[in-house]
């Protein structure tokens, strides 16, 4: 389920967006206070595999969960590590967004602000649709 979206230029970075999308996603607890900002584990795809970021995202206090890049030039010694990465979700979100919602697999509108819109009002539908059918 998605918690906060981010739209980018199409040649920018991704892997320069993950710090300033962790700062937008605010869980709500039934407890009184604050709402929690930290997430406790962060799977990716192998894209994002770099020391520095298991490190600043450990230093957030949220667990990564992310594969290692396979190199041609390294032999794989030792045993295997298999890490369950459940990366199906957020290829599972990007289908319903496909499916359902038209305009976001192709980006029609040219203005940022009208497109950001369209992704909330679909995110909301999302997670309405997912309280309904659980609830």
């Amino acid at each position: 389920m998605p918690l906060a979206n981010c739209t980018t230029a199409a040649n920018g970075n991704e892997r320069e967006q993950v710090f300033p999308l962790l700062d937008k996603v605010k869980l709500k607890t039934l407890k009184p206070g604050r709402p929690r900002k930290r997430l406790k584990v962060l799977a990716t795809d192998k894209g994002y595999d770099s020391k520095d970021k298991r490190a600043a995202l450990r230093k957030r206090g949220i667990r990564p969960q992310i594969p290692k890049r396979a190199w041609k030039t390294k032999k794989n010694r030792g045993r295997p590590i298999k890490i369950s990465v459940p990366r199906f979700q957020q290829e599972r979100c990007f289908a319903w967004y496909q499916r359902k919602y038209r305009c976001l697999a192709v980006r029609w509108e040219r203005q940022k602000v009208y497109f950001d819109s369209f992704i909330d009002l679909a995110t909301i539908h999302i997670w309405i649709q997912r309280i309904l059918l659980v609830g």
